[in-house]
């Protein structure tokens, strides 16, 4: 018998993908996805559906997914990275019970628009980010949260804050975000305050600079960034010296929104260094969305083991979406060829290299629900990054 994802099941890897996308990709809880199985004519419990799912996340994660990771941490010029909290079921206990929720976290990564990661965090601290961030050497884009400060500290910094973390040697490069800078002069103009105003129109005029440069190449867009966007931006921090010495030793939301640009200018500024930066972290805001989406829909996770797993298939449709392809489709098509697919050569399989692969497979063997498919013999040309370029809006 040839391998198969799901041994001794006689769930084809259709019915797998469409369970899988249904739940993840367009967030429906299992029970109603139960419901309409069975109005389908097709009785299958949701424990049962839950099973499916862990089986085949744990799978990918042990093998697409993780490659995925080295290979963006190996390649990727800019990580855009944010995090949101889930809650997690705890183990159940005779003498406890089940006990109320304990909360986790997932941590989104999108390396460039090669990948986008999913990573659980049992708690959300700056030694796990650390950790997940090990062995990068680039930029980093993320909101001044201080989880993520120990990314940036030099070696002889990470050893007084963190004396038992072993430090890699790497050099993290912090990129600022224009959105959560708005986000403050957003609410002070909504408590009416004039600076909040003007400073929205002041931001929104470098955002609409930006964005007219978006097809330019590069290396163009940082020669006009230079000439054009550099006076406005050099301007705005001047009106928030000025307007912070006024406001100096009031409260509310205009003190802290120009404490925030004043705070973080150098890190706000970085886009100034290389045309592949963008001025916002909306990517990783929008990609935390669909865990958002579950979050209302099926409440809580299972347990740790579940959250990792789903931590998995959220990646692997994210980033089957940040390529085109069709995550559900494309999910049948992982199911039929991770167990068959060389070990070493796996990373063949993720959505950033898939056109090619699929392009040189038997499109008849691939379709069909079971049996073997031909492998080629020579292994694609994975080196080196992918599309190279950091996360757009």
């Amino acid at each position: 018998m040839h391998a198969e994802m799901l041994p001794g099941s006689i769930c084809a890897p259709s019915m797998a993908a469409h369970v899988i996308t249904e739940n993840i990709g367009k967030g429906l809880p299992l029970f109603r996805i139960e419901d309409g199985l069975t109005r389908d004519g097709i009785r299958v419990d949701r424990a049962t559906l839950c099973r499916w799912k862990k089986l085949i996340g744990d799978k990918l994660g042990d093998t697409l997914v993780r490659v995925m990771a080295k290979h963006a941490v190996a390649h990727a010029f800019c990580i855009s990275t944010d995090a949101t909290g889930i809650a997690v079921q705890p183990i159940y206990s005779h003498e406890k019970g089940s006990g109320p929720c304990k909360k986790g976290h997932f941590l989104v990564m999108i390396a460039d628009r090669d990948h986008i990661l999913y990573e659980y965090l049992g708690s959300e601290n700056g030694r796990a980010i650390y950790e997940r961030f090990r062995g990068f050497e680039g930029h980093v884009q993320a909101d001044a949260k201080s989880v993520f400060n120990l990314l940036f500290d030099d070696e002889q910094t990470l050893r007084l804050k963190a004396p038992d973390l072993e430090a890699d040697g790497c050099n993290r490069v912090e990129v600022g975000c224009w959105y959560h800078c708005r986000r403050r002069y957003w609410e002070a103009a909504v408590a009416e305050c004039p600076v909040g105003r003007e400073s929205l129109l002041r931001i929104g005029r470098i955002f609409d600079l930006d964005e007219s440069w978006k097809a330019e190449p590069p290396s163009e867009i940082k020669r006009l960034r230079q000439r054009h966007l550099r006076p406005h931006v050099d301007s705005f921090f001047a009106w928030v010296v000025e307007q912070r010495e006024l406001y100096r030793g009031q409260r509310g939301y205009t003190r802290t929104a120009l404490e925030y640009a004043t705070n973080q200018r150098e890190v706000l500024i970085r886009f100034f260094d290389d045309g592949r930066l963008v001025l916002t972290n909306n990517g990783a805001e929008r990609a935390l969305k669909t865990v958002a989406l579950g979050r209302k829909a099926w409440l809580f996770y299972g347990s740790d083991g579940h959250a990792m797993s789903m931590s998995a298939l959220y990646s692997i449709i994210a980033s089957a979406r940040l390529h085109g392809l069709e995550p559900e489709e494309y999910l049948r098509c992982l199911i039929r060829l991770v167990p068959l697919w060389p070990a070493e050569r796996i990373l063949e399989l993720s959505p950033l290299f898939w056109n090619r692969t699929r392009a040189r497979l038997n499109e008849t063997q691939l379709l069909a629900e079971f049996g073997r498919i031909g492998i080629p013999t020579a292994p694609l040309d994975t080196s080196g990054a992918g599309v190279g370029q950091a996360a757009a809006d």
